[in-house]
């Protein structure tokens, strides 16, 4: 009888967990373009003197801060939470595929998470890995002539320019001084968060495929070994008759 499946871990309850967390991330994000928006029209409104109080200004701007901090806590909250989770779903993705019946996979199931955390590599090997467990997840017992689907490409596309602009965002605010640096660097951040709404959609149709595939094949073999047991309990019955 196969072994495939045996070790087959059900991923239903981590998948559901990362799809509210990629949810969790495009909600807050959302919010916080939309407090972005009010940081710009706060900015504007210095740049062009429609102040009449300095008190005003002062509050305003103190509550400007406070909500930009309440939103960027949340979000780095939601982030790191996410970060756990996602990395787990990578490592079970991995795994399954191998229990499923995929031979000479490359990426261990703890270097497809590892490779994120290493200067450098992570520019392409998680890539890399990812396209490997798609393949896998796709035809388990002939992985290496399957294609892999252009989500996946967009999806590590979105994740690279998404870092970039964050770093870029980040080193702008460092030095960002006078209102129209500030104008500047509140652009770039919109931007940056439009591009992780696109990030975590993308990886959310990642997540979703290969879940499904895995969990398609995960069922077929099943049924395979039903009608296995079955039959050789027919056989059984059979040779007790006679």
């Amino acid at each position: 009888m196969s072994t495939e499946n045996e070790g087959f871990k059900n991923a239903d309850d981590l998948t559901r967990w990362v799809r509210y967390l990629l949810y969790a991330q495009v909600i807050i994000i959302l919010i916080s373009i939309f407090s972005g928006y009010l940081e710009r029209q706060l900015l504007l409104d210095f740049q062009n003197s429609t102040y009449l109080s300095q008190e005003q200004a002062i509050a305003d701007a103190e509550a400007s801060d406070q909500r930009q901090g309440l939103v960027a806590i949340t979000y780095l909250v939601i982030y790191i939470v996410s970060i756990i989770c996602i990395g787990k779903w990578i490592y079970r993705a991995n795994y399954n595929a191998r229990q499923l019946g995929a031979q000479g996979m490359k990426f261990s199931p703890g270097w497809s998470v590892g490779y994120f955390f290493i200067p450098i590599l992570l520019l392409w090997k998680p890539f890399q890995a990812m396209k490997e467990i798609w393949k896998a997840s796709k035809n388990p017992s002939d992985w290496q002539n399957e294609d892999v689907d252009d989500i996946v490409s967009v999806w590590w596309a979105l994740w690279l320019v998404s870092n970039f602009l964050g770093q870029y965002v980040f080193k702008l605010s460092l030095r960002a001084q006078e209102i129209e640096e500030l104008l500047r660097v509140n652009t770039i951040y919109m931007i940056s968060d439009i591009v992780s709404i696109l990030l975590a959609l993308s990886f959310l149709s990642v997540v979703k495929s290969i879940y499904n595939m895995q969990m398609g094949h995960h069922l077929d073999n099943m049924r395979k070994h039903v009608d296995e047991w079955s039959h050789s309990d027919n056989e059984t019955v059979v040779r007790m008759i006679k």
